[in-house]
């Protein structure tokens, strides 16, 4: 465990706070983080002291304001290890950048009759955009179906290569089931049968160390809101070698080198995916969001979080009857998705509400993992650094005590 945790904790002011008489206890951490002092003080400066479009001006702000962001680019690039900053783009979140490399990338190497290989634990974020491009195009989408831990089904993902296998999009570690996917594994596959691998790693960044290098991962996305960092801020890293070769995702300012009515030449990277004025505050705030994980470690949150997992998952299967845990596969991340007995999730999250427990409740973005799991729904905790195993006993005891009021 973190021996400092109360002077973590200070660090967020919103945890403070009581709900209905009762100390929240937040547990919604994959949903979206909550946000440190530092990374709340660095948006407040942005808008008090050095607001000014980026890229664009002369002037004394406009030159800090850039140098915020391009400071918070190179920060970003340092964090997982990409070749070079200009391999890092900016998005709204890991939804857009994911968008962009269907729109962009995947409209560039995918053709009618080809395949696109998903699994079955995806995020809508990373399905949608896909069959957006298919109506499109015309492609076929296959899909790796699981094992009872909910772990990959490794075995069926190999055997569904082929000639016309042309990409692979895949999560490294589900939103719901926690599993973590060997996906550098599955990457050095991909490479053996030259198709290139685009890696939605929200759910993956907050938790574990991530070097896209070390992966070779062809694109990787996500979401500052999620590790610390302000709304509305997302990454996607990609290859510069594909970057280059890719159309531009949106057209408009900043993204182009020159205009006529006669012809528009673009940008270099990383400007020429970024169109528009970018949400440059929240940039610059990332930053400060990274520096949080830095100082503390990402090996000791992933320790802190696993050993908190590790204690409320046994005394929930030893307390809570009727319970059942979505999601068993070795290493997993800090999620915990069950029900107890034939109890509507809906319900049960509503109740913890009242008790000061926010947890998330219904099909998280993943309704094919659903119908796979032959359910409508779950309730998900999932903790993150600033939580402690009191927290954990408060929930424990609030959904045993919902339990008995439902039953």
């Amino acid at each position: 465990m973190i021996q400092d945790i109360d002077r973590i904790r200070e660090d967020f002011p919103i945890l403070s706070r009581q709900l209905y008489g009762r100390p929240l206890v937040y547990l919604d951490n994959t949903a979206t983080s909550e946000t440190p002092r530092e990374v709340v003080e660095a948006v407040v400066n942005g808008y008090t002291r050095t607001k000014a479009n980026v890229h664009r001006g002369v002037h004394t702000l406009s030159q800090e304001a850039t140098e915020l962001q391009e400071a918070a680019r190179r920060k970003v690039a340092e964090f997982v290890n990409a070749s070079s900053h200009e391999e890092i783009i900016f998005t709204r979140g890991t939804t857009e950048a994911l968008n962009l490399v269907a729109s962009s990338f995947g409209g560039m190497v995918l053709g009618e009759g080809d395949e696109l290989i998903l699994t079955v634990m995806e995020h809508h974020a990373n399905i949608v955009p896909w069959q957006l491009l298919q109506s499109r195009i015309g492609f076929k989408l296959r899909v790796v179906p699981m094992l009872p831990d909910g772990s990959l089904d490794l075995e069926a993902y190999r055997s569904m290569f082929n000639t016309r296998t042309r990409l692979v999009s895949c999560c490294h570690a589900s939103n719901v089931l926690g599993t973590v996917n060997p996906v550098k594994e599955m990457i050095a596959f991909a490479h053996t049968k030259g198709v290139p691998v685009v890696i939605d790693g929200a759910q993956a960044v907050p938790h574990i160390k991530v070097d896209v290098r070390d992966l070779d991962a062809d694109f990787y996305a996500f979401s500052a809101h999620k590790m610390y960092g302000p709304t509305g801020v997302g990454v996607l890293y990609g290859k510069r070698s594909w970057l280059e070769k890719m159309p531009p995702y949106q057209g408009g300012g900043e993204m182009i080198e020159s205009v006529s009515f006669e012809k528009t030449t673009f940008a270099e990277l990383p400007f020429k995916f970024e169109a528009g004025t970018p949400d440059f505050i929240g940039i610059s705030a990332l930053s400060k969001g990274i520096e949080f994980m830095e100082r503390i470690g990402i090996d000791n949150i992933a320790a802190h979080e696993h050993e908190l997992l590790e204690y409320t998952t046994g005394r929930l299967l030893a307390e809570v009857p009727g319970i059942r845990i979505f999601g068993q596969a070795p290493g997993k991340c800090a999620i915990i998705s069950f029900l107890v007995g034939h109890e509507h999730h809906y319900d049960m999250g509503m109740l913890l509400d009242k008790l000061g427990i926010a947890v998330r409740t219904g099909h998280h973005c993943a309704q094919p993992l659903m119908q796979a799991l032959g359910v409508e729904g779950v309730v998900r905790a999932s903790f993150a650094v600033y939580n402690t195993r009191e927290e954990a006993d408060l929930f424990i005891a609030a959904l045993k005590r919902v339990a008995a009021m439902l039953s």
